[in-house]
């Protein structure tokens, strides 16, 4: 049966986002790629196969359910990372499949330490550090009996981590917050050296702080929002831009193309009202199309009157109140235009293009909000 719409992810321009990358970092630093919000919308059994066909070999997600999904889609038994969300009934699993997890608070490491020993199996930790971001990671007070606890049970651990996750590293407005934050991993780090203790890995780089903050590309970096072919902020591309070289000025490529189709065409006489209440009236007489997607879909209803979609290689607006599962579309100056005329929401057609950013821009929306609300249940092709 057919969908309303549906998704392309484009295989080519993410071998592109992932040679980028790699050339930014180097060759001794480890790549994750970030998969949390379902791939940024991109659906992680998307994803897991062709990162792993570009070499990767590391994922990090927000959950234990979605460290699950990239477990099952691995075909190379790639390491997974949580780096939020588990219950404590949630360790049995994730330590038997060899998952890895954050430890940020004493009792989800006296948790996972007793698991282990239950298992008689070494428990994959990644300690999380507060440096300034103040949400999740272990005090500096901490240190001291956190530095006990880790000692007295390697026996049951893998310390596979030592890490942070920096307060806005995409914005010049936070600056000296990050640098703040740069320093304090340092401190910290460094009493973990002066006692021994050990990690596999230090990271603490985002997309941002790769692209941005040359000395946070330590072991490994959390690449998100870049592996899709976004830049963090614009603000981020701007600080990049003289850098970039002169032949590649926007190596970061898009995979997502999010489609649908024409529903049907109307005539509506000069005057009359389209759609729910009176936000908008007919300037002339128009013809107006029907597109079977909504707010229900992830279309935000701020792009009432606001938004865009090609059809026929031409940019029309949107008209009308964005409802739950449609959209009207000004096609009064097309020719020819009919029921099953594709429609691009986001993509190109032509050499036209709707951009995810041209709807944050309508819409006061960042590209991560607009893409992770694509429900799951809209189809995704992969495609060349």
């Amino acid at each position: 049966m057919q969908h309303t719409s549906y998704i392309e992810i484009s295989k080519s321009a993410y071998q592109k986002n992932i040679e980028f990358i790699k050339e930014e970092i180097g060759p001794k630093t480890q790549i994750s790629i970030v998969v949390k919000g379902n791939a940024y919308g991109h659906g992680i059994e998307n994803i897991v196969p062709m990162a792993e066909e570009n070499g990767i070999r590391h994922f990090s997600t927000f959950s234990a359910d979605e460290a699950l999904r990239v477990y099952q889609a691995s075909q190379h038994q790639s390491q997974v990372m949580i780096m939020g969300m588990l219950a404590n009934e949630d360790l049995d699993q994730l330590v038997e499949k060899g998952i890895s997890f954050y430890v940020f608070e004493f009792d989800r490491l006296e948790a996972a330490i007793a698991v282990a020993k239950k298992l008689n199996t070494k428990a994959k930790v990644h300690i999380e550090l507060e440096t300034g971001f103040h949400r999740t990671g272990f005090e500096w007070e901490d240190r001291e009996w956190l530095g006990q606890i880790l000692t007295e049970n390697l026996a049951h651990l893998e310390l596979k981590g030592l890490c942070t996750h920096y307060a806005g590293a995409e914005s010049i407005s936070n600056y000296v917050r990050v640098r703040n934050q740069i320093k304090n991993y340092k401190k910290f780090k460094k009493w973990f050296d002066a006692q021994k203790i050990k990690f596999e890995k230090y990271h603490t780089a985002c997309s941002a702080a790769t692209l941005l903050y040359p000395e946070t590309k330590m072991d490994l970096v959390r690449v998100g929002i870049a592996s899709y072919g976004f830049w963090p902020t614009q603000e981020t591309y701007m600080y990049r831009f003289q850098s970039l070289p002169e032949n590649n000025k926007n190596p970061l490529k898009r995979l997502i193309s999010w489609k649908s189709s024409i529903m049907n065409t109307k005539a509506v006489k000069m005057g009359e009202f389209i759609g729910y209440g009176s936000s908008y009236m007919a300037p002339r007489d128009m013809t107006i199309a029907l597109v079977p997607i909504g707010y229900g879909h992830g279309y935000s209803r701020m792009l009432s009157n606001q938004g865009k979609v090609l059809i026929s290689g031409i940019i029309v607006p949107v008209v009308g109140t964005v409802t739950m599962n449609s959209i009207a579309v000004d096609v009064t100056d097309l020719e020819k235009v009919q029921k099953g005329d594709e429609v691009i929401i986001i993509g190109s057609q032509g050499d036209k293009e709707i951009s995810v950013a041209s709807f944050g821009e309508s819409s006061q929306q960042v590209n991560y909000e607009l893409l992770t609300r694509l429900p799951q249940d809209i189809p995704r092709r992969v495609v060349e």
